[in-house]
């Protein structure tokens, strides 16, 4: 793992990536942030040695390097899912990378369903705390004491001052930004009417299925880390209907715009 980590890290410097501030993972249908960067350096998932492959479809697969509000970012537009094939290392090992490039903070959002009914179809939820139902963990193995200890803490796993940054730049520009429990699972079929009814009774409010392993190994490592839940469908199993994909996408793409203004403007102040 460590000979793969600094086999991309040498070839991401060649290529010019040498001073990343923050790194940026972009969800489902939450590709449009990267418009918003002054690019200095694009490259496909396919290019980057040791890279997993974005395989599903709405997932662009590229690495952007560039000016984002004045500071230097490194963005993922499409991340790895468990439920594509990859094991957890595969999934967070861009993490690992961006760690060893020296950023300083982590930035996440994902597409999610709400189980608590007052979070409506394309709201925003900032994400305070998260439950694992993975069936893997991206820390099982042997540690990598470079990295971090082997039995991290995880009391709170989304920084406190990010989070209080993010709430206030909501404020500021009228975005109604709730805050709650993410719950995250295998996929990729998404929940039956008693699934929800048992997910939402764990304390969870949304439910997903990505995010979790980024975050846990970001905290291995000491790196803070925020992450906002896009709300693409209402997840009532007292009335669910089945769910078009298209539709999820599409909600994704239109409450983007309002994600787009947060973590453009929060990474202004970090």
């Amino acid at each position: 793992m460590l000979e793969k980590i600094s086999e991309t890290f040498n070839y991401l410097q060649n290529e010019g990536i040498k001073h990343p501030e923050i790194g940026i993972i972009l969800g489902t249908g939450l590709g449009k942030l990267v418009y918003e960067i002054k690019i200095e350096k694009s490259i496909e998932y396919k290019d980057i040695p040791n890279f997993p492959l974005a395989t599903v479809e709405f997932h662009s697969g590229k690495l952007v390097y560039g000016k984002l509000a004045g500071k230097q970012v490194l963005a993922m537009q499409g991340r790895f899912h468990y439920y594509e094939g990859y094991s957890m290392q595969e999934i967070t090992f861009p993490v690992r990378v961006f760690k060893k490039l020296g950023i300083k903070y982590l930035l996440l959002s994902n597409a999610a369903g709400a189980m608590n009914l007052n979070l409506k179809k394309g709201s925003l939820m900032l994400i305070d705390d998260h439950i694992n139902m993975l069936p893997e963990n991206p820390l099982r193995g042997q540690n990598l004491e470079e990295f971090g200890p082997r039995f991290p803490d995880m009391s709170q796993p989304y920084s406190v001052e990010i989070n209080k940054k993010l709430l206030q730049v909501a404020v500021d520009n009228n975005i109604i930004l709730n805050k709650g429990v993410y719950i995250c699972v295998q996929g990729p079929n998404l929940e039956t009417r008693a699934e929800y009814r048992y997910l939402h009774a764990t304390g969870a409010d949304v439910v997903g299925m990505s995010t979790v392993p980024e975050v846990i190994v970001a905290n291995h490592m000491g790196l803070p880390c925020a992450a906002i839940s896009v709300i693409t469908d209402e997840c009532d199993p007292e009335h669910l209907k089945p769910v078009d994909i298209a539709e999820i996408i599409a909600v994704a793409g239109e409450a983007e715009k309002d994600l787009i203004v947060l973590y453009k403007k929060l990474v202004a102040t970090l």
